[in-house]
């Protein structure tokens, strides 16, 4: 029996042990998973404070639960750990680690090519490394690759190699890690084969590709295809704008179309941990290749535009009431990028709060789920949502639609109001 045979053959006794490294929002769930599955997992990152806090119970993932941790914690099946030295301990290692873009939306690989090298300082024969950061076609072969071969050992012989890309949406109650399609691609056939072994008890569908660069290309067409969807929603939500029409009604009288068309819809602007940042990583590895990615590029210039469009609004509103924005005062409803979840990261209503503030607008915001967040490095503090609140502010611009706010007594109470969500108008 070969190496490859081997390790499936662990894995479907449950025998093997898995190593996540990076317990973010991609890597804790999927570590939360592979234990309930039955897996031995350790659980690898930087920061001793997210270490120490799992180890004693506390997630600090919203979609991980205090007490799914809790079960995994008692059954001995997970524990986490600054130590990267024991990265040779696991069988499996998934590899989930940030991939920011630069200022200039180049990727940074920073993250990735530190994983791969702690990797490649323990790494022994018998051992599977799936790559889960977003990332652009090539990384797994060109960066992976060479430092793990480095060793001596030879790929789909000694180790095993393969991208899979993670597919986390946060807060969305239907699919979860365990619910979602998985895609895998390995650098060999046995590669993917052996990725497949191991992830196979935890993912309820897999789906193999190819190679790892067909790997990688899935999630960036995923998410080009909603960067660009929602720049044409956006576009027409100026174009409605200028031609006095409304948006929501030509949107939904179009969604009547039971063939051939797709709702998307209008907003402040991109927020989250993908649509705004990974079609960029398909647009600078083609950009290397001298070809421009036309469709990318005109949707993140209409996309980051959003936020200005809101700011004119807010400065039409109060200038029908004899005001400047300079000197009023804006209550800014929600600063998370989406409804009913605590991430700010890439949120439209960050950059809305920086551009009145630079406008002179006296800005404050209410967000249940972030009792503060920090810009250019000062400190806010979400306010109290009351009558008085509201009544205080010159103008309301609503931007996340959570829940959690009463948004009809803010609309009985407020001077004016200037709306970006759709639902907030229907409720």
């Amino acid at each position: 029996m070969g190496i490859a045979d081997e390790l499936i053959a662990k894995a479907e006794r449950r025998e093997a042990r898995f190593g996540v490294i990076g317990l973010g929002y991609v890597g804790f769930p999927l570590a939360i998973e592979l234990a309930k599955a039955g897996y031995d997992v350790v659980g690898f990152d930087v920061s001793s404070t997210v270490v120490d806090g799992l180890n004693a119970g506390r997630s600090h993932v919203g979609d991980v639960a205090d007490e799914d941790l809790a079960q995994v914690l008692e059954a001995g099946r997970f524990a986490a750990t600054t130590e990267m030295s024991r990265l040779h301990e696991p069988d499996a290692i998934s590899i989930c680690v940030p991939t920011p873009l630069s200022k200039f939306k180049d990727p940074d690989v920073s993250f990735i090519v530190a994983a791969s090298e702690a990797v490649k300082a323990t790494l022994r024969r018998g051992q599977v490394v799936i790559l889960e950061s977003t990332t652009y076609p090539g990384t797994t072969r060109e960066i992976l690759l060479p430092a793990l071969e480095g060793t001596g050992l030879t790929v789909g012989e000694d180790f095993f190699l393969a991208f899979s890309p993670e597919r986390v949406d946060p807060g969305n109650p239907r699919y979860q890690t365990k619910n979602t399609p998985k895609v895998i691609g390995g650098i060999t056939p046995d590669c993917c084969r052996v990725a497949s072994a191991f992830y196979e008890a935890a993912i309820d569908t897999l789906v193999p590709v190819s190679t790892t660069e067909a790997a990688e290309l899935v999630k960036l067409l995923e998410n080009t295809f909603r960067i660009v969807n929602i720049g044409l929603a956006n576009e027409m939500a100026i174009v409605c704008d200028k031609l006095g029409v409304d948006v929501w009604e030509v949107i939904d009288a179009a969604a009547t179309k039971p063939f051939g068309f797709m709702r998307f819809v209008p907003g402040p602007g991109l927020g989250g941990h993908c649509i705004p940042i990974d079609p960029h990583y398909l647009a600078w590895k083609m950009r290397g290749l001298n070809y421009k990615t036309r469709f990318i590029d005109l949707a993140g210039e209409v996309n980051t535009e959003m936020p200005l469009f809101w700011i004119r609004k807010v400065g039409e509103t109060l200038n029908e009431r004899g005001q400047a924005v300079r000197g009023s005062t804006v209550l800014v409803l929600g600063v998370a990028y989406k409804p009913d979840i605590s991430d700010t990261r890439e949120s439209p209503a960050i950059d809305i709060f920086r551009l009145l503030t630079g406008q002179g607008a006296r800005v404050t915001y209410h967000d249940p789920l972030v009792p503060t967040f920090s810009e250019d490095g000062q400190q806010h503090h979400s306010i109290a949502l009351t009558p008085e609140t509201v009544e205080a502010a010159d103008c309301v611009l609503i931007v996340t639609d959570h829940s959690a706010i009463d948004f009809n007594m803010v609309r009985q109470r407020a001077k004016a109001v200037v709306d970006t969500r759709n639902a907030l108008g229907r409720r």
